[in-house]
């Protein structure tokens, strides 16, 4: 590891490591001027020249105080500070070792700790750069007490094996400290993985339609996704007991326990919602529990309803566009065989046939449109300005009398719609009440107001309204309560709706005659917003 990598870790780390070294300095330091202050040159550090001891130790102190502030200040930068305290330990402890009668003190041994805090500190090679100092000094202190003083040269095998383990305890700390860099990135991309998991876990969980519960080996919850919430329409904190919680759900739980499987494989919830239950069981290490899998079936049901249809779909597509030839030459052949001018019975038949081949028609039109409602082609435009021209075309081609077709509310607004799509199922809709109305000033009434950030379109009637019976299958295929009608104009005008991010509904009320459906456009402000 090179030196490089002191960049690649947090500064904190390596100011707080270098914190921790200056409280051993400033302890060691202070614990030299105790000795010589107190006891004087009774002891054997300083025997061989007390002054210079005491004057070392003095100026050790200082220079440790001195680090402080500017460990504090964090000036210079670590690099520089680290080597000047390493470095002022190496002169310091060579001069007080020297005092002390050289390498017979031993003191040159609390190097050692130097080189280690250091090899620990810096986490690079630099640690054998200052034990390689350190063994300078420890030589050039044993040679002057050779030359000048009463050191033996004997001796120098002491300092040798000295400034050996000073190469040694540098290689170690410096190796300890790799493993240690290395296990810190380890743990820490570890840390970041398993937040990332859970992230990713809670996303998941919260997406999910189905509800998903967590139930470990107490029977207490731990955790539940929305989708468990909506099903079970009740909301409990982690740590809630199941049985007490949720007693029907823990009977099938209990019951898989003891068996292995469900005694019913779909778990009635209240309110007409279903939900297939599924038990996964955890056993990984010390952890046991069970994950429950709520498997909402009415919207398996929806999927399934709306696979089949748009299976359906196709198949009505075709199977219309085939009878549209044939249907056209039945009509064809009949509009002849009415100029032939045939007697009273005949032309009554052959009215029959043209009247059936038209209604079939309309269907085949109904179906093959239905087929195309995926065609969308959306744009914003300002809803008023289409219903003064709507209503002034409806009330020329159905002949409505001037005042019965009313344009009320904010015709303002702007929505987002196909306009060919829009102005279909407007059109179905008046026609409707139009065929139900009293054809009176005002019968038929075209509404436009705000509902939250999104705008409502009502088509209000004064006829007879609908009947409790009728409102839940307005909206199905084929169902009609009209002699000639086809019973696919509300149910394509829906899929038109939905298929350009409205809704349409009935929202008749008991206060106002006749019926009443209402488009509710979708949010013009999100969908600017995506754009």
């Amino acid at each position: 590891m090179t030196d490089k990598s002191v960049a690649e870790f947090p500064s904190a780390d390596f100011w707080r490591s270098l914190s921790y070294f200056n409280l051993y300095r400033l302890a060691l330091s202070s614990l030299f001027v105790f000795l010589a202050w107190v006891f004087g040159s009774s002891l054997s550090l300083g025997a061989r020249n007390w002054t210079i001891f005491f004057a070392a130790s003095l100026i050790y102190v200082v220079a440790v105080v001195l680090s402080y502030v500017l460990l504090r200040l964090r000036w210079p930068r670590f690099e520089v500070q680290l080597a000047a305290q390493i470095g002022t330990d190496i002169v310091a402890l060579s001069v007080i070792s020297h005092a002390s009668g050289g390498i017979q003190s031993n003191i040159g041994l609390l190097l050692l700790i130097s080189l280690a805090a250091a090899g620990m500190i810096s986490r690079g090679r630099i640690t054998l750069f200052f034990a390689a100092l350190a063994s300078i000094a420890a030589l050039l202190e044993h040679s002057y007490g050779v030359l000048y003083d009463d050191a033996v040269a004997a001796q120098y095998v002491q300092v040798g094996l000295l400034c050996v383990s000073y190469f040694a305890v540098a290689w170690l700390a410096h190796t300890l400290a790799k493993y240690a860099v290395e296990s810190q990135q380890l743990a820490q991309r570890r840390g970041h993985d398993l937040a990332s998991l859970s992230e990713a876990n809670s996303l998941v969980m919260r997406d999910m339609q189905d509800g998903v519960l967590v139930v470990d080996d107490q029977g207490a919850i731990m955790q539940m996704n929305p989708g468990a919430e909506r099903l079970l329409r009740r909301s409990v904190s982690p740590g809630s007991l199941l049985s007490e919680t949720f007693p029907l759900l823990f009977g099938q739980y209990a019951m898989w326990k003891q068996t292995g499987s469900v005694s019913q494989g779909t778990l009635q919830l209240g309110a007409g919602a279903q939900a297939r239950l599924r038990f996964v069981s955890i056993e990984r290490g010390a952890a046991h529990g069970v994950v429950i899998f709520l498997e909402d079936m009415q919207r398996v049901q929806a999927e399934a309803q709306q696979i089949k249809l748009a299976a359906l779909g196709r198949l009505t597509a075709n199977i219309a566009h085939e009878v549209r030839n044939p249907l056209s030459a039945i009509s064809y052949a009949t509009e002849l065989l009415q100029e032939e001018q045939p007697d009273a019975r005949q032309q009554r038949m052959l009215q029959i046939v043209l009247d059936n081949t038209q209604r079939i028609n309309q269907i085949v039109q109904d179906v093959m449109q239905l087929n195309r409602r995926d065609r969308v082609q959306a744009e914003v435009f300002e809803l008023g300005v289409m219903l003064r021209a709507f209503v002034e075309e409806f009330s020329l081609a159905e002949r409505v009398e001037p005042g019965v077709m009313v344009l009320a509310g904010m015709p303002d607004a702007e929505v987002s719609f196909d306009r060919g799509h829009l102005r279909q199922v407007i059109w179905n809709l008046c026609r409707n009440a139009l065929r139900y109305s009293r054809k009176l000033p005002g019968s038929l009434k075209l509404t436009v107001n705000a509902e939250g950030e999104r705008m409502r379109l009502s088509v209000q009637d004064d006829g007879p309204g609908i009947s409790a019976e009728h409102r839940g299958k307005l909206f199905e295929p084929f169902f009609t309560t009209s002699a000639d009608g086809t019973g696919l104009g509300l149910y394509v005008a829906k899929e038109l709706c939905e298929a350009n991010g409205a809704s349409l509904e009935c929202c008749a009320s008991e206060d106002l005659p006749g019926a009443c459906f209402c488009i509710l456009f979708g949010n013009l402000q999100g969908e600017k917003k995506g754009a």
